[in-house]
């Protein structure tokens, strides 16, 4: 091929090609809701900006095993900000319990039926089809670490749960969380795939298999 044919081939300007690099990224953050890894924990990558920070594998898996065993076969199960514990537990393909995951963030209107959208400041505007006392056990996880945040989400939790509450939350607001929900600490101690500079600990109002602090 000559120079002059080299000349004729179309080239992307600068504007083009920034705007096609932005689409490209902006395609990475949406699963393909029919890929077999759909339900990855970080196919769906964290926003800082919405203080998303995705539990690891391991802790991640722990969290999902109990809420099965708290839920009990046919139970429900209300993942409130927990979405890497809402996608294990659908990785893990249990048939014995059904799940839904209140979540802030449309990206995970990507999982259909299973997705309420969920604003904590706005802690009861729910739909209408959502019952109160409705799920055998609520996971939340506030989004942030303040007294506010967690008044707001435990509003939420105490009228979606029938009693079984699992929570997730910083060391500083175990006595806020005792108090708003009747929790005590567990001695598992769940990890992120990111490291926090904030002692996270998990909290259960029940004899959790998470066992017990001493």
């Amino acid at each position: 091929m000559s120079d002059s044919d080299d000349d004729d081939v179309p080239q992307l300007s600068t504007h083009t090609l920034a705007a096609l690099q932005e689409f490209y990224a902006e395609q990475k953050q949406h699963p393909d809701p029919r890929g077999d890894d759909r339900y990855s924990i970080g196919i769906i990558e964290e926003n800082w900006q919405l203080s998303q920070f995705w539990y690891s594998q391991e802790t991640a898996l722990r969290l999902a095993k109990e809420a099965i065993a708290a839920a009990g076969e046919g139970g429900r199960v209300a993942c409130v900000s927990t979405p890497s514990v809402y996608q294990k537990l659908r990785e893990l393909r249990s048939e014995l319990i059904s799940v839904c995951l209140f979540e802030f963030d449309r990206r995970f209107t990507v999982y259909g039926e299973d997705f309420i959208f969920y604003d904590y400041n706005r802690p009861l505007d729910l739909p209408g089809d959502v019952a109160a006392h409705s799920f055998d056990v609520v996971i939340a996880d506030p989004p942030y670490l303040s007294a506010d945040c967690l008044k707001k989400t435990a509003e939420t939790v105490r009228y979606l749960t029938r009693g079984k509450i699992l929570l997730c939350t910083g060391a500083v607001m175990e006595e806020a969380a005792a108090k708003l929900l009747g929790v005590t600490p567990c001695s598992f101690l769940p990890t992120h795939r990111r490291v926090l500079a904030n002692e996270f600990r998990c909290y259960a109002n029940y004899d959790s298999g998470l066992g017990h602090d001493v």
